[in-house]
């Protein structure tokens, strides 16, 4: 997980878009009658490589909404984005939720399910083909596309690693 952790951002001068994937209802039943608190998923992104998501816990849904955005800027990673997709195809695990990222042809669109999709446009990924594989929990299946994200590299780092030079590629 040494490659995450050089992926991290500080979102303080950045201009970051948000949305909320899920707001959960929780019921806690006491003798003096049923107490209500909210928990919002909420995903930010800048549209050009930065993403981050954020759990947010209150009595109010907008209060939780607002504790989800500040904990999604304290979690931003840079992911790369190459002409609108992604450089490779990747999967990846978070409790029983799999998930499943391949590059597409530029004009595919989003080809991406409910809290994956708002991962992915978030973070300015315009062509994508994704699938979820066993849970569909917003929760895991967030976190699942956010270590599949963090575990994409970047082709000329993988060159540059691999001591290849850029004329050799294109040469032959």
């Amino acid at each position: 997980m040494a490659n995450q952790e050089s992926n991290r951002v500080k979102g303080s001068d950045l201009e970051l878009t948000e949305k909320v994937v899920g707001i959960n209802r929780v019921v806690k039943t006491t003798k003096g009658g049923r107490a209500f608190s909210f928990s919002a998923l909420v995903v930010v992104g800048d549209g050009n490589g930065v993403v981050g998501h954020g759990l947010g816990k209150a009595k109010e849904v907008q209060e939780a909404i607002t504790k989800g955005i500040d904990d999604a800027k304290k979690n931003l990673i840079r992911i790369p984005v190459m002409k609108g997709t992604i450089p490779h195809e990747q999967f990846a695990k978070e409790g029983a939720a799999k998930v499943l990222i391949k590059p597409a042809a530029h004009g595919t669109g989003v080809i991406a399910g409910g809290s994956m999709r708002a991962v992915l446009e978030s973070a300015g990924v315009t062509d994508v083909l994704c699938k979820s594989l066993g849970s569909a929990n917003p929760h895991n299946v967030v976190k699942a596309t956010f270590k599949a994200l963090s575990l994409l590299r970047e082709p000329v780092k993988v060159a540059r690693d691999r001591n290849i030079t850029l004329k050799k590629v294109f040469n032959g």
